[in-house]
């Protein structure tokens, strides 16, 4: 017979309600002695096992609460009244007065257990867990007592959460299928907790860490099931501060877990920012559970008193990336014309967000043969391709710029050893996977996988262009981090905000462009004081980071001088930006208009003889356009020359005559 079985049910129902009766009875009983004003009280018989399989509702709670006889008979008392008022009349008479219609401590010492101390220490473990509420009043034994209303309904067969702890409440996603390397972190938990139970000693944390989050959940839905155990989801920073409400919290936890084996996970990522009096009250009520705790978040938590057993939840490894793409897609695959593995190789992505994609690929897939016959259906590789891109846009849009990039190798003007270090880094990261993991040297050594460059010149000599183009040369998304704005005077915050921009990147494939380097990276100098140990400490997080990021990392820098070379050694690329000299000025001029910007007698020689860079000259171009538009001309060198003098102004220089002679 089932728990959910109607038979049991009916079974359960009966053996409750029995159990009721006797308790009633002891009440009759206790006012027709003080009726007859006999003193000799009449023992009450002992609750009889009810021979249930699974026991029933009542000798689950019992158990789970180690109440004792008199402790069970007090919360059945309580339970009558709040089913049947007609117990009311009973407990008045039970007490020999009118005016006391409610059960009380001494009612129930008198009826079951007499004065016995032992009942005392009974009464106490149903306040501790607050079976029982106790009412307004002078003395202990005389105040009214009432069920707690949650357990009532356990009682009756609610197995729904506690309505004080659903405010809380964090839903989990539905149950997929883990990958290979997932699945031995479930096998690992499970044999801890089958150990704890077996030794009967205390649960370890179990804490999940890493930046997907879907996949922290998706372990411990796995790791509950096999165990028979329930996920109970909780935001860490929805918890009260004081000390009163958090230990009420603490002991409602606890009882979802003795009535319904609810296992409490608790959501930690919400503390970056948290005070010092959260984090202490936090570590305090984990040290104090007793019962299995699951902590997912981005970054591990210190251990404090209680054992903490740690699993980075990464996404992945490639082989069962592709796998997941090859089974999500289907009989689609064949359509990627062999295309998975460069999806593989530029997207880090959890197995739920390859299923998420493929999914919608699948549905545009389908419309697309709907529309054919209306227009050309968009190629399956690029469609694939770009909804892998805009998957990390909405974290990052948040923690930077993205740079929209139509830029190609024609519109960089560079001398042909800077060039080929650019399409060298192309190589590179079309290339990292079968470098690093088809020939092996993945496996020599996990330390400077990443691909991080180093683009060094003076303001507007082509470094975010050069990021611009080999973006559009490897369809990514290129995101501008300034680094002015990352570096905080307050310790730890940098990192704190460095590990946001990477974290956020880390499944996107994007190219990360670190802005004003000089703000971060100096001379190392002599550590003085705390602040010189922490500036060096920011700096080696960026540098780790970035060579454990899967995808470009580059940093731009106006002084190339002002850089220690110990961390120069670290940084796999580095591009000298140079002034550019009258043939490369030349040459840009020559690019600088759109086809479609009308221009009439325009003399690039005469142009490149102004001494600016690149981005100056975008500048002038671009203001000239603008003169010319007002106008209803064609650009020309009159409007050039009236841009050319604005800009000199804005660059506090002098615009000499052998710069523009003969312009106009």
């Amino acid at each position: 017979m089932q728990q959910g079985d109607a038979e049991w049910q009916e079974a359960n129902w009966l053996y409750f309600t029995q159990a009721l009766q006797r308790v009633k009875q002891a009440l009759r009983h206790q006012g027709k002695q003080l009726e007859s004003q006999d003193p000799a009280p009449e023992p009450i018989d002992p609750l009889p096992p009810s021979e249930l399989s699974p026991p029933s509702y009542l000798e689950q709670i019992s158990k789970a609460f180690g109440l004792s006889p008199f402790a069970l008979d007090v919360l059945l008392l309580c339970a009558g009244m709040e089913l049947d008022r007609g117990w009311e009349s009973i407990c008045a008479l039970a007490h020999g007065n009118p005016n006391r219609p409610f059960p009380t401590l001494g009612l129930a010492l008198t009826c079951f257990a007499g004065s016995d101390w032992i009942g005392l220490q009974s009464f106490r473990t149903l306040q501790e867990w607050h079976l029982i509420e106790v009412g307004a009043g002078t003395a202990l034994s005389t105040r009214p007592l009432s069920l707690d209303p949650h357990l009532l309904q356990v009682l009756l067969g609610d197995s729904e959460v506690d309505p004080r702890l659903k405010p809380l409440t964090l839903p989990f996603p539905y149950p997929t299928e883990l990958v290979s390397s997932h699945q031995a972190i479930v096998e690992q938990m499970v044999q801890l907790w089958w150990r704890a139970f077996q030794l009967q000693q205390s649960f370890p944390i179990i804490q999940l860490c890493g930046p997907d989050i879907v996949s922290q959940q998706g372990v411990t839905l796995a790791a509950c099931e096999q165990m028979g155990m329930w996920p109970f989801g909780l935001a860490a920073e929805t918890l009260p501060v004081d000390q009163p409400g958090l230990q009420l919290i603490q002991k409602l936890l606890e009882r979802e877990w003795l009535l319904h084996h609810r296992v409490i996970v608790l959501h930690c990522d919400g503390l970056d920012d948290s005070s010092k009096d959260r984090d202490r009250a936090l570590a305090g009520f984990i040290d104090r559970l007793a019962f299995p705790l699951i902590l997912l978040s981005r970054v591990r938590r210190p251990q404090h008193l209680r054992q903490i057993v740690t699993h980075e939840i990464g996404s992945p490894n490639p082989q069962e990336q592709q796998q997941v793409w090859e089974q999500s897609l289907g009989a689609l695959t064949t359509q990627l014309n062999g295309q998975v593995e460069a999806l593989v190789s530029h997207f880090n992505l959890s197995a739920s967000k390859i299923r998420e994609i493929s999914h919608q690929f699948r549905l545009q897939s389908l419309a697309d043969k709907t529309m054919d016959k209306i227009k050309e259906p968009q190629s399956p590789t690029v469609l694939l391709w770009q909804s892998c891109r805009q998957q990390a846009r909405p974290r990052l849009d948040e923690l930077a710029q993205r740079i929209e990039s139509n830029s190609t190798w024609e519109d960089l003007v560079l001398p042909e050893k800077e060039q080929q270090v650019l399409k060298d880094i192309a190589v590179h990261v079309r290339q990292r996977r079968q470098v690093y993991e088809q020939w092996g040297f993945q496996s020599k050594s996990q330390r400077g996988l990443g691909i991080a460059a180093l683009f060094a010149g003076a303001s507007g000599t082509g470094k975010t262009l050069a990021a611009e183009v080999l973006a559009n040369t490897l369809q990514l998304d290129v995101y501008r981090i300034d680094l002015s704005s990352v570096v905080s005077k307050y310790i730890g915050e940098t990192e704190k905000n460095l590990r946001r921009v990477f974290d956020a990147a880390e499944g996107g494939g994007v190219i990360l462009l670190f802005d004003e380097a000089d703000a971060l990276f100096g001379k190392r100098s002599e550590v003085k004081d705390s602040h010189d140990r922490h500036a060096n400490i920011e700096v080696s997080y960026l540098l780790q980071r970035m060579e454990a990021y899967r995808g470009l990392a580059i940093l731009t820098t106006n002084l190339k001088g002002s850089l220690d070379q110990a961390f120069l050694r670290r940084i796999r690329f580095i591009v000298q930006f140079p002034f550019p000299d009258a043939k490369q000025r030349a040459e840009i001029w020559q690019h600088i208009f759109p086809q479609q910007t009308p221009t009439q007698g325009l003399d690039v020689k005469k142009l490149a003889k102004l001494s600016v860079s690149g981005g100056n000259i975008r500048n002038i171009a671009l203001n000239a356009a603008f003169l010319a538009a007002d106008v209803e001309q064609p650009v020309g060198m009159q409007h050039l020359l009236q841009a050319a003098r604005s800009e000199y102004v804005k660059l506090e220089r002098p615009l000499t005559d052998a710069e523009v002679k003969g312009w106009v």
